[in-house]
């Protein structure tokens, strides 16, 4: 893990950290995530830090009342496909996390950045959009619905490549973003993503052979971060 630097007399110093989890389950990596929380708020992360990982096949709950009806599989069907069901406290609706996946929890004091709520919500995807037109892929948003899409992708509708949710505690950011990179999309189909009926995609069906790796992708979401916030910075 990257330490962040601690001199916050200048903004334009204060940079932010990194964690590669590799593959994590969902409440482990929630656990770390409330610790890395824990080290932003008591400075010694004072940058805040990006927490990279994927997780093995989980699909999770958001707090809108009425997400649950989302959730199209029987228990037999999850068990099946051995993927776990769980509730979570972020925003947003339901949505499905797996390998292939690349997981960024963004735990970030928004105030050392000047950000409000809507601010950060349109970093966030903006952040996605820059990077994926490094790999020559135009994302976009919709209007009413929070992530990234992609038209062209072989549906009339734009389809979603990139979904978001987060919480803020004591103006700190959890939770975050899921970007699909190589993800087996059929285990959508066990879910109304975001509740919205539309269709999913990913960076493998857009590009085929010339998908990027993993570790290409984390190491531009880095870089993007650290630019979209050092802007930010009053």
């Amino acid at each position: 893990m990257n330490a962040a630097m601690p001199n916050l007399a200048n903004h334009r110093q204060t940079t932010i950290a990194t964690l590669d989890a590799g593959i994590t389950a969902y409440q482990a990596a929630w656990d770390v995530q409330i610790n890395l929380h824990q080290r932003v708020l008591s400075g010694e992360l004072p940058g805040g830090i990006l927490m990279l990982v994927e997780h093995p096949p989980t699909i999770t709950i958001g707090r809108r009342p009425d997400a649950h009806r989302h959730l199209l599989a029987s228990p037999a069907m999850l068990s099946a496909r051995h993927v776990e069901v769980l509730e979570t406290d972020r925003g947003g609706d339901i949505t499905f996390h797996g390998p292939g996946q690349l997981v960024v929890y963004p735990i970030i004091p928004l105030n050392t950045y000047n950000l409000k709520l809507h601010d950060y919500m349109r970093l966030l995807e903006q952040v996605v959009i820059e990077v994926l037109a490094r790999f020559s892929v135009t994302g976009q948003r919709s209007p009413g619905a929070t992530g990234v899409w992609v038209a062209g992708a072989g549906t009339s509708a734009p389809a979603k490549i990139c979904a978001m949710g987060i919480k803020l505690r004591r103006w700190v950011s959890l939770h975050g973003l899921a970007l699909n990179i190589t993800t087996d999309l059929s285990y959508f189909d066990l879910i109304n993503p975001c509740g919205l009926g539309r269709p999913v995609t990913s960076l493998s069906v857009l590009l085929g052979e010339h998908t990027p790796t993993m570790s290409q992708v984390k190491t531009a979401m880095v870089d993007q971060f650290k630019t979209a916030l050092l802007n930010a910075v009053p």
